[in-house]
């Protein structure tokens, strides 16, 4: 474009710039510097700030906006799920093989594909359009939240959509997972994850707004300066959260480091009037051989985490509430093998406490339950509770035959896992007569927002999650894992232990900070007191709520964009018919 009287310098400049940052080439990289930079962001790399970088970046990939922008921005959300999705995962590979881990990572990039199109056609609302090069200085910044909080709030929708369909969802990779160090993790505990993933949607699209004012027009201040005011409203949605009343830490609870021989504290003093403490013992008892995972290895799974009860009693740290085993601690059904029996049962009276075992159970009408099993010596099991959302493809097969064709990794699964139909909870009779209720949490499910609410919303005081990360190796799966854990416990306000056959365990306080931690592959053991809380969290009282509304506010934007659009398309039709009748 040659600059003339009626195209100052500033315009045609912008002009240019413009059609570069929406050409096919540019968006495409910048797909997958996006999908690059959200996958950094979580463990193992852990940069949260790439979080934001992350959505501007992908919001600056699906400018395109002519007639079949539609079809091109999902490619782009394809390519940059893709660019996620296939790393961020990679630990389906090493527990599977090839197909089962680019089928689910090509699965969910296909949600992201979906966004790029329904995105496109929701800002057709002349409301949500971007705001323009010539709009006064606050007006800008008005109109560019409420663009920035309409991607958003369609993004949030997707990520949510996905966490529930197909066969129950996958809420892996969610924004929320990643900022759990960040401020804007602390807004879980006023509406849950949700929060968190809006949060650092509108953030980043305000920071790409902001970033493009300043690069369209870098002569103009008063452009500029519109650009800081969008990046001020970005800063603010970031650090707010600061501000919530979540308990403190006093004096900042740091991880231990040497945690043997002692008890690591979860924050017992956070509160003004210190509540009732539980003292748990932990056991990662590990296996011989990584990447095997725990049933290959008969026994000595078990044997293991004998040894690490054993241990926990030589200590002699006090008297313990419960002794924590992972899922799948014990690789033989203690209710059925009367030795296995015998010999949990003298390990929970030598360490003078009940030890809650992960087993497996095959019911005689076909199946198997995975289950946490509370065992009191010389009663037995006293309590149990089944694993509500089996995980499709790794601990069920569905469309086993079909799947079949495309690989054999099918029958893996030799024997599908029934869902257990109890809430995720355990009452534990303490000493004192008052029985402490937990959360029991089984490995992936401590991804699905509702069974973690609800066990707390019906009375858990502390959250428990048990897993078996034997088959990822040293991935980043256990560390995934741990983000969730902590960010749970910071939606519930209760502190949490995660429990794992080879780690990565940790003893989590109710704002989300580690205390402690064990590393992979290790026999290790944890005592930890941790505080009891009964009171509830907004976001647990929220339940379903934020999630319902972001859904149905993103669905009603899409429809009206389609209907504006659809509008528009009328009227640019009737145009030309009504200026050659004018002309006649």
């Amino acid at each position: 474009m040659t600059p003339t009287p009626a195209t100052p310098r500033s315009v045609a400049y912008a002009s240019r710039v413009s059609s570069l940052w929406v050409s096919r080439p540019v968006t495409l990289l910048l797909a997958v510097a996006s999908g690059a930079a959200l996958w950094a962001s979580f463990p193992d790399v852990g940069a949260w700030p790439l979080a934001f970088v992350a959505v501007a970046l992908l919001y600056a990939a699906l400018r395109r906006d002519s007639g079949r922008a539609a079809g091109w921005n999902a490619l782009v959300g394809l390519v940059a799920g893709l660019t996620f999705w296939l790393p961020h995962i990679w630990w389906a590979n090493f527990a599977t093989d090839t197909v089962p881990w680019l089928a689910l990572a090509v699965l969910e990039a296909l949600f992201l594909a979906a966004f790029g199109a329904l995105w496109t056609w929701a800002r057709r609302w002349e409301f949500l359009r971007a705001p323009d090069r010539r709009d006064p200085g606050l007006r800008a910044v008005g109109r560019g939240s409420v663009h920035a909080g309409a991607f958003a709030a369609v993004f949030v929708a997707v990520e949510q959509w996905r966490s529930e369909i197909p066969f129950g969802g996958f809420p892996w990779g969610r924004l929320a997972w990643a900022v759990v160090d960040a401020p804007t993790g602390r807004a879980a505990w006023l509406a849950g994850t949700t929060l968190v993933s809006l949060l650092v949607a509108t953030a980043g699209v305000l920071l790409a707004l902001a970033v493009g004012r300043t690069v369209s027009a870098p002569r103009s201040g008063g452009r500029s300066w519109r650009g800081g005011g969008l990046a001020l409203v970005a800063a603010a949605l970031v650090v707010f959260p600061w501000a919530l009343p979540l308990p403190e830490n006093p004096g900042g609870l740091r991880t231990v480091t040497e945690h043997r021989n002692q008890i690591v504290d979860a924050g017992t003093g956070t509160d003004e009037t210190p509540g009732p403490v539980f003292y748990a013992g932990i056991v990662q008892g590990n296996v011989a051989e990584p990447g095997l995972g725990s049933f290959a290895n008969r026994a000595e799974v078990l044997n293991n985490h004998l040894d690490g009860t054993y241990a926990i009693a030589d200590a002699d740290l006090g008297e313990l509430d419960v002794v924590l085993w992972p899922e799948n601690g014990s690789d033989l059904d203690p209710q059925v093998a009367a030795d296995v029996g015998a010999a949990i049962d003298d390990a929970a009276a030598t360490v003078g406490a009940p030890i809650l075992v992960g087993a497996q159970e095959y019911p005689e009408t076909g199946g198997r339950y995975n289950v946490s099993l509370l065992w009191e010596a010389g009663e037995g099991v006293t309590a149990r509770y089944a694993k509500q959302h089996p995980a499709p493809f790794g601990e069920y097969m569905p469309l086993r035959s079909v799947l079949r064709v495309l690989s054999d990794q099918v029958d893996r699964v030799t024997i599908d896992m029934i869902p257990g139909t109890e809430p995720a909870v355990v009452d534990l009779p303490r000493r004192e007569g008052d029985d402490v209720r937990l959360a029991t949490i089984i490995c992936f499910e401590v991804a699905y927002d509702e069974i973690v609410r609800d066990a707390v919303a019906r009375g858990a005081e502390v959250l428990v999650v048990q897993t078996n990360n034997a088959s990822f190796g040293y991935t980043a799966e256990s560390t995934q894992q741990l983000a969730m854990t902590r960010m749970q416990a910071i939606a519930t306000g209760r502190a949490a232990v995660q429990v794992s056959t080879v780690g990565v365990s940790g003893v989590v306080a109710p704002d989300g900070t580690v205390v402690a931690r064990t590393g992979l592959f290790t026999a290790d053991q944890l005592v930890a007191a941790l505080p009891l809380r009964t009171s509830l969290t907004p976001a647990v009282r929220a339940g379903y709520w934020p999630g319902w509304v972001v859904g149905t506010g993103a669905a009603a934007l899409v429809v009206v964009g389609l209907v504006a659009h659809r509008r528009d398309r009328r009227e640019r039709r009737a145009a030309p018919a009504a200026t050659d009748e004018v002309a006649a």
